[in-house]
């Protein structure tokens, strides 16, 4: 959703933008083809060598950081606020088709599912060989919103018993056992998509403070600056959602209270009431992208 994505920024010519999840470099390369200058974030220390090397024509007006967005208050500071950010939450292509980074059920590769390898030791086999059925379950149900979530946990503490499981088609076969159906069938929506999602939230802890950077991230624009999310699952997407309505300075105090205390005021304006999606083009073109939602906000004067 490039194009969606700019128009609400409208990037203008010198301008400074915050990419905060740089991954392949596709928002940063039309921000910089239009003549914005781009401080590019990203976790994964490996993405950010390729974004490089895809954006080496624009090393003069592109900063690349290793670094996770939720630090972006620090990394700013000494900088000009921004004019624009644009945090796209989902992962890159780049991650699902390389079969050692364990994100693919298609493509068989170690269990590790880490966004920084260089910076995480926990990776989604140590996961799923020692955590206790209860939390396996919970993970599941909770981050992937997995219907056999129970089932699945118990089949992962049973095979573990005997023989670890070691990689994504060994998890994935598990996961067509418990629930029935080929795990290499094409569908809408893959037997193993849900418990996958949720594995890989749980490693890389994508969910924690992901409210407060929607939040810092506005703060630190500039007035008239603006801020854009894309999400690709409704855990996320929620979380964008009730930090945005959170900036738009609706009282906080309880229903008891007569009158307002809070002192609360409006710190951005949403300007999606209801957030964009792809069209069907897109969609048909890059399967991926049919759940993205894209919200974002302005900032107002302080």
């Amino acid at each position: 959703m490039v194009e969606e994505t700019l128009k609400v920024l409208a990037v203008k010519p010198g301008g400074f933008y915050v990419d905060a999840t740089l991954g392949a470099g596709g928002h940063a390369r039309a921000i910089l083809e239009r003549g914005g200058r781009v401080l590019g974030l990203d976790r994964d220390a490996e993405s950010l060598g390729r974004a490089r090397e895809r954006l080496a024509e624009f090393a003069a007006t592109l900063d690349v950081v290793h670094s996770d967005y939720r630090e972006l208050p620090a990394l700013l500071a000494g900088r000009e606020a921004p004019d624009g950010i644009v945090a796209d939450l989902g992962l890159s292509a780049d991650h699902y088709l390389e079969a050692e980074r364990g994100f693919s059920f298609r493509l068989e590769g170690p269990l590790d599912m880490r966004l920084d390898r260089a910076r995480q030791t926990t990776t989604a086999a140590d996961l799923l060989g020692t955590l206790e059925e209860e939390e396996l379950a919970r993970i599941m149900w909770a981050y992937g919103g997995e219907p056999a979530a129970r089932r699945i946990a118990r089949a992962v503490v049973r095979r573990r018993r005997s023989q670890p499981l070691r990689t994504t088609i060994d998890f994935a076969l598990l996961i067509e056992e418990v629930k029935g159906g080929s795990s290499h069938k094409p569908a809408r929506v893959h037997v193993a998509t849900r418990a996958f999602q949720a594995l890989r939230i749980a490693v890389n802890d994508e969910l924690s403070g992901l409210e407060s950077f929607v939040k810092d991230a506005v703060l630190c624009l500039k007035p008239g600056g603006r801020f854009v999310a894309l999400s690709f699952h409704s855990l996320e997407d929620r979380a964008v959602k009730r930090a945005l309505r959170a900036l738009t300075g609706r009282c906080t105090c309880p229903p008891a209270f007569p009158i307002c205390v809070c002192g609360e005021k409006p710190k951005a304006t949403v300007l999606t009431k209801r957030p964009i999606t792809p069209g069907a083009s897109e969609s048909a073109a890059n399967p991926r992208a049919r759940s993205a939602k894209l919200r974002a906000a302005e900032r107002l004067v302080p």
